[in-house]
Protein backbone atom coordinates (compact mmCIF):
# COMPACT_ATOMS: atom_id res chain seq x y z
CA UNK A 1 0.00 0.00 0.00
CA UNK A 2 1.54 3.42 -1.25
CA UNK A 3 0.14 7.04 1.20
CA UNK A 4 0.63 10.18 -0.64
CA UNK A 5 2.59 12.40 1.71
CA UNK A 6 1.04 15.22 3.34
CA UNK A 7 3.12 18.04 4.42
CA UNK A 8 1.38 19.07 7.58
CA UNK A 9 0.60 15.45 8.41
CA UNK A 10 4.44 14.46 7.94
CA UNK A 11 5.33 18.10 10.13
CA UNK A 12 3.22 16.75 13.23
CA UNK A 13 4.14 13.31 12.98
CA UNK A 14 7.79 14.44 13.11
CA UNK A 15 7.60 16.63 15.99
CA UNK A 16 5.66 13.46 17.91
CA UNK A 17 8.51 11.47 16.98
CA UNK A 18 11.58 14.00 18.41
CA UNK A 19 9.25 14.86 21.59
CA UNK A 20 8.65 11.58 22.47
CA UNK A 21 12.65 10.73 21.88
CA UNK A 22 13.70 13.06 23.96
CA UNK A 23 10.75 12.80 26.38
CA UNK A 24 11.67 9.33 26.89
CA UNK A 25 15.29 9.07 27.03
CA UNK A 26 16.99 13.44 27.31
CA UNK A 27 16.40 15.49 29.07
CA UNK A 28 17.10 18.76 27.29
CA UNK A 29 17.09 22.49 27.69
CA UNK A 30 13.90 24.13 26.80
CA UNK A 31 16.22 26.01 24.43
CA UNK A 32 17.48 22.80 22.90
CA UNK A 33 14.15 21.02 22.09
CA UNK A 34 12.51 24.30 20.83
CA UNK A 35 15.23 24.44 18.61
CA UNK A 36 14.63 20.86 17.43
CA UNK A 37 10.77 21.21 16.86
CA UNK A 38 11.60 24.65 15.07
CA UNK A 39 13.73 22.95 12.78
CA UNK A 40 11.68 20.43 11.79
CA UNK A 41 9.08 23.50 11.31
CA UNK A 42 11.43 25.19 8.82
CA UNK A 43 11.79 21.80 7.07
CA UNK A 44 8.47 20.91 6.53
CA UNK A 45 8.32 24.80 5.43
CA UNK A 46 11.08 24.22 2.89
CA UNK A 47 9.15 21.14 1.20
CA UNK A 48 5.94 22.92 1.15
CA UNK A 49 8.06 26.24 -0.63
CA UNK A 50 9.22 23.37 -3.01
CA UNK A 51 5.61 22.76 -4.27
CA UNK A 52 4.46 19.49 -5.04
CA UNK A 53 5.72 16.74 -7.22
CA UNK A 54 8.68 16.40 -4.94
CA UNK A 55 7.80 13.31 -3.12
CA UNK A 56 11.14 11.33 -3.03
CA UNK A 57 12.59 14.91 -1.60
CA UNK A 58 10.09 15.28 1.43
CA UNK A 59 10.46 10.98 1.93
CA UNK A 60 14.54 11.45 2.12
CA UNK A 61 14.33 14.50 4.14
CA UNK A 62 12.11 12.31 6.28
CA UNK A 63 14.42 9.84 6.46
CA UNK A 64 17.09 11.45 7.16
CA UNK A 65 16.09 13.81 10.06
CA UNK A 66 15.67 10.35 11.78
CA UNK A 67 18.97 9.39 11.57
CA UNK A 68 20.02 12.21 12.58
CA UNK A 69 17.86 12.21 15.58
CA UNK A 70 19.20 8.84 16.25
CA UNK A 71 22.46 9.68 15.91
CA UNK A 72 22.34 12.77 18.15
CA UNK A 73 20.32 10.74 20.56
CA UNK A 74 22.52 8.41 21.17
CA UNK A 75 25.80 10.01 21.18
CA UNK A 76 24.32 12.69 23.61
CA UNK A 77 23.37 9.59 26.13
CA UNK A 78 25.89 7.12 25.78
CA UNK A 79 29.29 8.96 25.04
CA UNK A 80 31.52 8.22 27.64
CA UNK A 81 32.03 11.83 28.59
CA UNK A 82 29.08 14.32 29.46
CA UNK A 83 27.61 16.05 26.24
CA UNK A 84 26.05 19.73 26.85
CA UNK A 85 22.95 19.35 24.39
CA UNK A 86 22.63 22.45 23.03
CA UNK A 87 26.36 22.91 21.73
CA UNK A 88 26.16 19.30 20.74
CA UNK A 89 22.89 20.37 18.17
CA UNK A 90 24.78 23.67 17.18
CA UNK A 91 27.77 21.53 16.29
CA UNK A 92 25.60 19.23 14.05
CA UNK A 93 23.65 22.41 12.68
CA UNK A 94 26.88 23.75 12.15
CA UNK A 95 28.45 20.99 10.27
CA UNK A 96 25.85 20.50 7.99
CA UNK A 97 25.49 24.31 6.95
CA UNK A 98 29.96 24.28 6.29
CA UNK A 99 29.14 21.99 3.43
CA UNK A 100 27.16 24.23 1.43
CA UNK A 101 28.46 27.82 1.61
CA UNK A 102 29.83 30.58 4.42
CA UNK A 103 26.75 32.54 3.93
CA UNK A 104 24.66 29.99 4.96
CA UNK A 105 25.03 30.30 8.49
CA UNK A 106 23.40 29.69 12.07
CA UNK A 107 23.52 33.05 13.54
CA UNK A 108 23.38 33.19 17.30
CA UNK A 109 22.71 35.73 19.70
CA UNK A 110 25.52 37.70 19.40
CA UNK A 111 25.64 37.65 15.27
CA UNK A 112 21.55 37.90 15.15
CA UNK A 113 22.05 41.44 17.37
CA UNK A 114 24.58 42.51 14.47
CA UNK A 115 22.06 41.14 11.23
CA UNK A 116 19.00 43.12 13.14
CA UNK A 117 21.41 46.14 13.09
CA UNK A 118 21.08 45.95 9.46
CA UNK A 119 17.45 44.97 8.95
CA UNK A 120 16.11 47.50 11.20
CA UNK A 121 19.48 50.64 10.25
CA UNK A 122 19.20 51.59 14.28
CA UNK A 123 19.81 50.18 17.80
CA UNK A 124 19.84 51.41 21.34
CA UNK A 125 23.50 52.07 23.09
CA UNK A 126 25.68 55.29 24.15
CA UNK A 127 27.23 56.05 20.99
CA UNK A 128 30.50 54.73 21.49
CA UNK A 129 33.12 52.44 18.59
CA UNK A 130 35.09 50.10 20.68
CA UNK A 131 37.75 47.60 19.90
CA UNK A 132 40.83 46.09 21.10
CA UNK A 133 43.94 47.72 21.50
CA UNK A 134 46.87 45.98 23.58
CA UNK A 135 44.69 43.55 24.89
CA UNK A 136 41.82 46.64 26.55
CA UNK A 137 38.62 47.64 25.47
CA UNK A 138 39.46 50.91 23.53
CA UNK A 139 36.94 53.77 22.76
CA UNK A 140 38.01 54.47 18.77
CA UNK A 141 35.28 56.87 18.59
CA UNK A 142 32.88 58.61 20.49
CA UNK A 143 29.84 59.65 18.25
CA UNK A 144 29.14 62.81 18.15
CA UNK A 145 25.12 64.17 20.00
CA UNK A 146 24.89 61.37 22.27
CA UNK A 147 25.44 60.12 25.83
CA UNK A 148 28.74 59.17 25.68
CA UNK A 149 30.68 62.31 24.00
CA UNK A 150 28.32 64.63 25.87
CA UNK A 151 29.62 63.37 29.24
CA UNK A 152 33.16 63.08 28.15
CA UNK A 153 33.90 60.05 27.05
CA UNK A 154 37.08 60.54 24.30
CA UNK A 155 38.51 58.16 21.70
CA UNK A 156 41.58 56.44 23.07
CA UNK A 157 39.72 55.79 26.61
CA UNK A 158 39.90 52.01 28.07
CA UNK A 159 36.92 50.84 29.25
CA UNK A 160 38.17 48.66 32.57
CA UNK A 161 33.95 47.78 34.46
CA UNK A 162 30.51 48.73 32.66
CA UNK A 163 27.99 48.17 35.90
CA UNK A 164 30.70 46.66 37.78
CA UNK A 165 31.54 43.96 35.49
CA UNK A 166 35.51 44.32 35.14
CA UNK A 167 36.40 43.82 31.06
CA UNK A 168 39.47 41.86 31.65
CA UNK A 169 39.41 39.98 29.16
CA UNK A 170 36.02 40.27 27.08
CA UNK A 171 36.49 40.16 23.33
CA UNK A 172 34.45 43.42 21.66
CA UNK A 173 31.42 41.66 20.61
CA UNK A 174 30.59 41.01 24.03
CA UNK A 175 31.34 44.09 25.55
CA UNK A 176 28.67 45.46 22.61
CA UNK A 177 25.92 43.41 24.18
CA UNK A 178 26.60 44.65 27.70
CA UNK A 179 26.73 48.13 26.09
CA UNK A 180 23.13 48.18 24.20
CA UNK A 181 19.84 47.67 25.99
CA UNK A 182 16.37 49.02 26.39
CA UNK A 183 16.49 53.46 25.36
CA UNK A 184 16.17 55.23 28.62
CA UNK A 185 17.74 53.05 30.65
CA UNK A 186 21.79 53.83 32.21
CA UNK A 187 24.73 52.05 32.90
CA UNK A 188 28.17 52.75 34.70
CA UNK A 189 31.35 53.27 33.16
CA UNK A 190 34.67 52.97 34.76
CA UNK A 191 37.80 54.07 32.34
CA UNK A 192 40.96 54.68 32.07
CA UNK A 193 42.31 57.67 30.24
CA UNK A 194 46.14 58.91 29.27
CA UNK A 195 47.42 61.58 31.46
CA UNK A 196 45.15 60.89 34.21
CA UNK A 197 46.34 59.41 37.34
CA UNK A 198 43.08 57.72 38.85
CA UNK A 199 39.84 56.00 36.84
CA UNK A 200 36.88 57.85 35.79
CA UNK A 201 33.52 56.38 36.48
CA UNK A 202 30.50 57.80 34.05
CA UNK A 203 26.72 56.95 33.96
CA UNK A 204 25.64 56.96 30.17
CA UNK A 205 22.39 57.07 29.06
CA UNK A 206 21.25 54.74 26.50
CA UNK A 207 19.38 56.52 23.30
CA UNK A 208 18.22 55.16 19.79
CA UNK A 209 20.65 55.39 17.59
CA UNK A 210 20.67 55.49 13.66
CA UNK A 211 22.98 53.41 12.17
CA UNK A 212 25.62 55.60 9.90
CA UNK A 213 25.53 53.77 6.08
CA UNK A 214 26.93 57.57 4.81
CA UNK A 215 30.10 58.42 7.09
CA UNK A 216 31.20 61.55 4.72
CA UNK A 217 29.50 64.03 2.51
CA UNK A 218 31.58 66.44 1.04
CA UNK A 219 33.53 68.01 -2.51
CA UNK A 220 36.56 66.31 -3.20
CA UNK A 221 36.81 68.90 -5.90
CA UNK A 222 35.33 72.04 -7.14
CA UNK A 223 31.80 70.75 -7.70
CA UNK A 224 32.87 67.13 -7.25
CA UNK A 225 30.21 65.44 -4.66
CA UNK A 226 31.69 63.04 -2.74
CA UNK A 227 29.59 60.30 -0.77
CA UNK A 228 31.20 57.72 1.31
CA UNK A 229 29.00 54.75 1.75
CA UNK A 230 30.19 52.15 4.03
CA UNK A 231 27.17 50.01 4.80
CA UNK A 232 23.89 49.14 2.79
CA UNK A 233 21.44 48.67 6.29
CA UNK A 234 17.58 49.57 6.45
CA UNK A 235 18.08 53.79 6.16
CA UNK A 236 20.92 53.60 3.54
CA UNK A 237 18.80 55.29 0.79
CA UNK A 238 17.66 57.88 3.08
CA UNK A 239 20.82 58.92 3.88
CA UNK A 240 21.95 59.11 0.43
CA UNK A 241 19.20 61.31 -0.31
CA UNK A 242 19.85 63.52 2.34
CA UNK A 243 23.47 63.75 1.78
CA UNK A 244 22.95 64.78 -2.25
CA UNK A 245 20.46 67.40 0.00
CA UNK A 246 23.09 68.87 1.57
CA UNK A 247 25.54 68.78 -0.67
CA UNK A 248 23.45 70.71 -3.02
CA UNK A 249 23.08 73.52 -0.19
CA UNK A 250 26.47 73.80 0.03
CA UNK A 251 27.07 74.22 -3.74
CA UNK A 252 26.41 73.25 -7.14
CA UNK A 253 26.89 69.54 -7.95
CA UNK A 254 28.21 69.23 -11.10
CA UNK A 255 30.39 65.76 -10.98
CA UNK A 256 29.16 62.75 -8.09
CA UNK A 257 31.68 60.30 -6.61
CA UNK A 258 30.36 57.09 -4.41
CA UNK A 259 32.90 55.72 -2.54
CA UNK A 260 31.81 51.81 -1.86
CA UNK A 261 35.10 50.66 -0.63
CA UNK A 262 35.29 48.41 2.03
CA UNK A 263 31.41 47.91 2.09
CA UNK A 264 30.40 44.44 2.44
CA UNK A 265 26.81 45.48 1.69
CA UNK A 266 23.55 44.74 2.99
CA UNK A 267 19.92 44.84 1.77
CA UNK A 268 19.11 44.09 -1.40
CA UNK A 269 16.03 46.54 -1.94
CA UNK A 270 18.15 49.04 -0.36
CA UNK A 271 20.93 48.84 -2.92
CA UNK A 272 18.18 48.98 -5.20
CA UNK A 273 16.81 52.09 -3.01
CA UNK A 274 20.30 53.81 -3.58
CA UNK A 275 20.70 52.91 -7.12
CA UNK A 276 17.74 54.51 -7.49
CA UNK A 277 19.30 58.32 -6.76
CA UNK A 278 21.06 57.78 -10.03
CA UNK A 279 19.25 55.80 -12.48
CA UNK A 280 16.35 56.24 -14.43
CA UNK A 281 12.88 55.76 -13.28
CA UNK A 282 11.49 52.15 -14.48
CA UNK A 283 15.20 50.94 -15.09
CA UNK A 284 16.06 47.59 -14.37
CA UNK A 285 18.81 47.04 -11.80
CA UNK A 286 18.42 44.02 -10.76
CA UNK A 287 16.94 40.29 -10.94
CA UNK A 288 17.25 37.26 -8.80
CA UNK A 289 16.87 33.78 -9.55
CA UNK A 290 16.93 30.93 -6.87
CA UNK A 291 15.88 27.04 -6.99
CA UNK A 292 13.00 27.06 -8.79
CA UNK A 293 11.86 27.62 -12.43
CA UNK A 294 9.11 30.59 -11.50
CA UNK A 295 11.71 31.83 -9.02
CA UNK A 296 12.91 34.73 -10.70
CA UNK A 297 12.07 38.13 -9.31
CA UNK A 298 13.06 42.00 -11.19
CA UNK A 299 14.00 45.02 -9.40
CA UNK A 300 13.23 48.48 -11.06
CA UNK A 301 13.90 51.82 -9.60
CA UNK A 302 10.86 53.35 -8.98
CA UNK A 303 11.49 57.11 -8.48
CA UNK A 304 12.59 60.11 -10.14
CA UNK A 305 16.44 60.29 -10.06
CA UNK A 306 17.83 62.89 -7.79
CA UNK A 307 21.60 63.04 -9.70
CA UNK A 308 20.39 61.42 -13.32
CA UNK A 309 23.10 63.80 -15.20
CA UNK A 310 25.81 64.73 -14.11
CA UNK A 311 28.69 62.65 -14.33
CA UNK A 312 29.17 59.88 -11.90
CA UNK A 313 32.35 57.78 -10.88
CA UNK A 314 31.84 54.74 -8.32
CA UNK A 315 34.90 53.72 -6.12
CA UNK A 316 35.18 49.66 -5.32
CA UNK A 317 37.78 47.38 -4.08
CA UNK A 318 38.29 43.84 -2.73
CA UNK A 319 36.20 44.97 0.01
CA UNK A 320 33.12 46.20 -2.04
CA UNK A 321 30.52 42.90 -1.92
CA UNK A 322 26.91 41.85 -2.33
CA UNK A 323 24.97 44.71 -2.37
CA UNK A 324 27.89 47.42 -2.94
CA UNK A 325 28.05 45.32 -6.28
CA UNK A 326 24.77 45.18 -7.14
CA UNK A 327 25.00 49.19 -7.08
CA UNK A 328 28.42 49.24 -9.27
CA UNK A 329 27.03 46.18 -11.77
CA UNK A 330 23.73 48.54 -12.32
CA UNK A 331 25.91 51.46 -13.66
CA UNK A 332 28.10 50.21 -15.14
CA UNK A 333 25.79 47.85 -17.32
CA UNK A 334 23.58 51.04 -17.93
CA UNK A 335 26.85 53.23 -18.48
CA UNK A 336 25.17 55.96 -16.06
CA UNK A 337 28.80 56.10 -14.66
CA UNK A 338 32.73 54.76 -14.39
CA UNK A 339 33.95 52.72 -11.73
CA UNK A 340 37.41 53.21 -10.51
CA UNK A 341 39.79 50.89 -8.29
CA UNK A 342 40.37 47.70 -7.82
CA UNK A 343 38.21 44.40 -8.85
CA UNK A 344 35.46 43.83 -6.30
CA UNK A 345 34.63 41.35 -3.98
CA UNK A 346 32.77 38.59 -6.24
CA UNK A 347 29.22 38.07 -4.14
CA UNK A 348 26.53 36.91 -6.38
CA UNK A 349 24.23 35.44 -3.89
CA UNK A 350 21.39 36.06 -2.52
CA UNK A 351 20.61 34.71 1.55
CA UNK A 352 16.95 34.98 3.36
CA UNK A 353 16.85 34.98 7.69
CA UNK A 354 14.26 32.90 9.34
CA UNK A 355 13.81 33.37 12.98
CA UNK A 356 14.63 29.57 15.01
CA UNK A 357 14.36 30.94 18.54
CA UNK A 358 14.03 34.40 20.11
CA UNK A 359 17.73 35.16 20.02
CA UNK A 360 18.37 33.17 16.94
CA UNK A 361 17.92 32.91 12.60
CA UNK A 362 19.77 30.57 10.65
CA UNK A 363 20.45 32.52 7.11
CA UNK A 364 19.76 30.50 4.17
CA UNK A 365 21.31 31.47 0.66
CA UNK A 366 18.27 31.40 -1.24
CA UNK A 367 19.44 32.52 -4.79
CA UNK A 368 21.53 34.37 -7.44
CA UNK A 369 21.31 37.75 -8.28
CA UNK A 370 22.20 39.22 -11.98
CA UNK A 371 23.11 42.73 -13.14
CA UNK A 372 21.14 44.31 -15.69
CA UNK A 373 22.99 43.04 -18.43
CA UNK A 374 22.47 39.33 -16.95
CA UNK A 375 25.84 38.97 -15.66
CA UNK A 376 26.29 36.62 -12.42
CA UNK A 377 29.36 37.75 -10.38
CA UNK A 378 29.88 35.37 -8.05
CA UNK A 379 33.77 34.29 -8.16
CA UNK A 380 33.73 31.21 -6.18
CA UNK A 381 31.74 28.19 -7.15
CA UNK A 382 30.44 26.30 -3.75
CA UNK A 383 28.10 24.09 -5.58
CA UNK A 384 30.59 22.47 -8.10
CA UNK A 385 33.56 21.45 -5.93
CA UNK A 386 36.69 18.60 -6.75
CA UNK A 387 36.20 15.26 -5.48
CA UNK A 388 38.26 16.28 -2.60
CA UNK A 389 35.72 18.58 -1.59
CA UNK A 390 37.81 22.14 -2.80
CA UNK A 391 36.07 24.81 -4.36
CA UNK A 392 36.62 25.99 -7.83
CA UNK A 393 37.10 29.49 -9.05
CA UNK A 394 36.36 30.28 -13.09
CA UNK A 395 39.61 31.75 -14.67
CA UNK A 396 39.04 35.26 -16.56
CA UNK A 397 39.45 33.06 -20.18
CA UNK A 398 36.21 31.13 -19.33
CA UNK A 399 34.22 34.12 -18.31
CA UNK A 400 30.76 35.05 -20.54
CA UNK A 401 31.08 37.54 -22.33
CA UNK A 402 28.25 40.82 -21.85
CA UNK A 403 27.61 43.95 -23.23
CA UNK A 404 26.43 47.64 -21.45
CA UNK A 405 23.80 50.04 -22.90
CA UNK A 406 27.00 51.30 -24.71
CA UNK A 407 27.77 47.55 -26.27
CA UNK A 408 31.02 48.16 -24.09
CA UNK A 409 32.19 44.80 -23.02
CA UNK A 410 31.70 43.10 -19.73
CA UNK A 411 32.69 39.76 -18.41
CA UNK A 412 30.71 37.39 -15.49
CA UNK A 413 32.12 35.65 -12.65
CA UNK A 414 35.04 37.26 -10.39
CA UNK A 415 33.81 40.37 -9.30
CA UNK A 416 33.41 43.51 -11.36
CA UNK A 417 36.16 44.63 -12.88
CA UNK A 418 36.43 48.88 -12.75
CA UNK A 419 36.77 50.70 -15.72
CA UNK A 420 39.79 52.48 -14.75
CA UNK A 421 41.71 50.16 -12.66
CA UNK A 422 43.96 52.06 -10.12
CA UNK A 423 45.96 49.29 -7.76
CA UNK A 424 45.74 50.21 -3.31
CA UNK A 425 48.81 51.11 -2.66
CA UNK A 426 51.65 48.63 -1.06
CA UNK A 427 52.12 49.16 2.20
CA UNK A 428 55.06 47.38 3.63
CA UNK A 429 55.55 45.49 7.03
CA UNK A 430 56.72 48.37 8.78
CA UNK A 431 53.32 50.37 8.18
CA UNK A 432 51.43 47.01 8.29
CA UNK A 433 52.77 46.42 11.83
CA UNK A 434 52.35 49.75 12.97
CA UNK A 435 48.97 49.84 12.50
CA UNK A 436 48.69 46.39 13.98
CA UNK A 437 50.01 47.13 16.81
CA UNK A 438 48.22 50.47 17.36
CA UNK A 439 50.87 52.47 17.49
CA UNK A 440 49.31 55.72 15.26
CA UNK A 441 46.57 55.63 17.98
CA UNK A 442 48.60 55.01 21.19
CA UNK A 443 50.59 57.98 19.86
CA UNK A 444 48.07 60.26 19.00
CA UNK A 445 46.50 59.64 22.51
CA UNK A 446 49.61 61.54 23.78
CA UNK A 447 49.50 64.19 21.31
CA UNK A 448 46.09 64.91 22.52
CA UNK A 449 46.75 64.44 26.27
CA UNK A 450 49.78 67.19 25.73
CA UNK A 451 47.71 69.41 22.98
CA UNK A 452 44.58 71.24 23.75
CA UNK A 453 43.59 72.19 20.10
CA UNK A 454 44.74 71.81 16.12
CA UNK A 455 45.70 74.74 13.55
CA UNK A 456 43.61 74.02 10.61
CA UNK A 457 46.51 73.34 8.46
CA UNK A 458 48.09 70.94 10.50
CA UNK A 459 50.88 68.91 9.22
CA UNK A 460 53.43 66.43 10.78
CA UNK A 461 57.02 68.33 11.55
CA UNK A 462 60.02 66.60 10.89
CA UNK A 463 60.59 67.34 14.73
CA UNK A 464 57.25 64.97 15.16
CA UNK A 465 58.75 62.50 12.69
CA UNK A 466 62.06 62.30 14.99
CA UNK A 467 59.68 62.43 18.26
CA UNK A 468 57.39 59.12 16.96
CA UNK A 469 60.72 57.25 16.38
CA UNK A 470 61.43 58.07 19.91
CA UNK A 471 58.18 56.88 21.26
CA UNK A 472 58.50 53.77 19.16
CA UNK A 473 61.89 53.18 21.00
CA UNK A 474 60.22 53.93 24.27
CA UNK A 475 57.54 51.29 23.86
CA UNK A 476 60.14 48.28 22.43
CA UNK A 477 58.17 48.17 19.19
CA UNK A 478 59.83 45.77 17.31
CA UNK A 479 58.72 43.29 14.05
CA UNK A 480 60.47 41.64 11.36
CA UNK A 481 60.58 42.08 7.69
CA UNK A 482 59.45 38.95 5.45
CA UNK A 483 63.03 38.87 3.89
CA UNK A 484 64.23 38.60 7.63
CA UNK A 485 62.25 35.36 8.00
CA UNK A 486 63.28 34.32 4.29
CA UNK A 487 67.05 34.49 5.51
CA UNK A 488 66.43 32.73 8.31
CA UNK A 489 64.47 29.81 6.13
CA UNK A 490 67.15 29.92 4.16
CA UNK A 491 69.68 29.12 6.78
CA UNK A 492 67.84 26.45 8.00
CA UNK A 493 67.60 24.39 4.96
CA UNK A 494 71.27 25.27 4.17
CA UNK A 495 72.30 23.67 7.43
CA UNK A 496 69.61 20.82 7.00
CA UNK A 497 71.62 20.19 3.36
CA UNK A 498 75.01 20.56 4.80
CA UNK A 499 76.19 23.61 2.59
CA UNK A 500 79.89 24.51 2.72
CA UNK A 501 81.26 27.52 4.67
CA UNK A 502 81.29 29.64 1.66
CA UNK A 503 77.53 29.40 1.51
CA UNK A 504 77.08 30.63 5.15
CA UNK A 505 79.11 33.29 4.13
CA UNK A 506 76.60 34.25 1.59
CA UNK A 507 73.59 34.09 3.86
CA UNK A 508 75.80 36.36 6.42
CA UNK A 509 76.08 39.16 3.82
CA UNK A 510 72.48 38.75 2.46
CA UNK A 511 71.55 38.81 6.32
CA UNK A 512 73.66 42.30 6.70
CA UNK A 513 71.97 43.90 3.39
CA UNK A 514 68.66 42.69 4.85
CA UNK A 515 69.54 44.72 8.21
CA UNK A 516 70.83 47.77 6.32
CA UNK A 517 67.66 48.31 4.27
CA UNK A 518 65.40 47.18 7.63
CA UNK A 519 67.64 50.10 9.27
CA UNK A 520 66.01 52.72 6.27
CA UNK A 521 62.48 51.66 6.20
CA UNK A 522 61.13 54.50 8.39
CA UNK A 523 63.13 56.61 5.87
CA UNK A 524 61.44 54.88 2.78
CA UNK A 525 57.59 55.08 4.35
CA UNK A 526 58.40 58.46 5.24
CA UNK A 527 55.36 59.86 3.35
CA UNK A 528 53.37 57.31 4.08
CA UNK A 529 53.97 57.14 7.65
CA UNK A 530 53.34 60.91 7.86
CA UNK A 531 50.08 60.67 6.30
CA UNK A 532 48.84 58.03 8.82
CA UNK A 533 50.07 59.73 11.95
CA UNK A 534 47.84 63.47 10.31
CA UNK A 535 44.72 61.27 9.92
CA UNK A 536 45.13 59.58 13.20
CA UNK A 537 45.54 62.56 15.34
CA UNK A 538 43.14 64.83 13.16
CA UNK A 539 40.53 61.60 14.03
CA UNK A 540 41.55 61.77 17.85
CA UNK A 541 41.19 65.37 18.45
CA UNK A 542 38.67 66.55 15.79
CA UNK A 543 36.65 63.72 14.82
CA UNK A 544 36.22 60.92 12.01
CA UNK A 545 34.60 63.30 9.73
CA UNK A 546 37.77 66.21 10.11
CA UNK A 547 40.00 63.21 9.36
CA UNK A 548 38.34 61.97 6.41
CA UNK A 549 38.18 64.98 4.86
CA UNK A 550 41.89 65.91 5.41
CA UNK A 551 42.39 61.66 3.78
CA UNK A 552 40.82 63.22 0.79
CA UNK A 553 43.74 64.77 -1.32
CA UNK A 554 46.38 61.84 -0.22
CA UNK A 555 43.60 59.21 -1.86
CA UNK A 556 44.84 58.04 -5.21
CA UNK A 557 42.05 56.51 -6.01
CA UNK A 558 39.65 59.27 -5.50
CA UNK A 559 41.90 61.41 -7.43
CA UNK A 560 41.54 59.20 -10.72
CA UNK A 561 37.90 59.50 -10.31
CA UNK A 562 37.86 63.46 -9.49
CA UNK A 563 40.13 64.05 -12.99
CA UNK A 564 37.75 61.68 -14.85
CA UNK A 565 34.40 63.14 -13.66
CA UNK A 566 36.19 66.36 -14.41
CA UNK A 567 37.70 65.84 -17.76
CA UNK A 568 34.86 65.06 -20.23
CA UNK A 569 36.89 63.58 -23.12
CA UNK A 570 38.53 61.09 -21.18
CA UNK A 571 35.16 60.18 -19.57
CA UNK A 572 32.94 59.92 -22.62
CA UNK A 573 36.08 57.75 -23.84
CA UNK A 574 35.81 55.40 -21.24
CA UNK A 575 32.00 55.17 -21.57
CA UNK A 576 31.73 55.27 -25.38
CA UNK A 577 34.51 53.39 -26.98
CA UNK A 578 35.14 53.52 -30.45
CA UNK A 579 33.40 51.07 -32.17
CA UNK A 580 34.70 47.18 -32.57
Amino acid sequence: MTVEPNEERWVATMKQRWMGIFKRELTLTSRTLFLLVVLISVSGFFVGFLGTGNDELLLNVNKWIGVFGKVYKDVAINYVDEVDPEKFMHAGIDGMLKTLDPYTVYLGEKETDEMELVTTGKYAGVGITIGLRDGSITVINPMEGYSAARQGIQSGDRILEIDGKSLKGSAPEDVRLLVRGTPGSTLKMKIEREGEPNPLEFVLVREEIPVRNVTFAGFAGAGVGYIRLERFSRTAGEDVRSSIKELREKGTIKAIILDLRDNPGGLLDIAVDVASKFLPESTLIVSTRGRRNDSERKYYSTETPMLADVPMAVLVDRGSASASEIVAGAIQDLDRGVLVGTRSFGKGLVQTITRITENSSLKITSGRYYTPSGRSIQEIDYFHRTKDGVVTIKPDSLRKEFHTSHDRLVRDGGGIVPDSTVPDEPSGKLLDELVRKAMFFKYANRIAAEKKTLPGDFEITDEMMKDFEAFLRQHDFRYEEDAEAKVKELRDAAQKARYGPSFSEGIDRLAKAVEAEKARAFERYNVEIRTALRQEIINRMKGEKAAIEASLKDDAQLQVAVDLVKNKAAYQKLLKPAKR
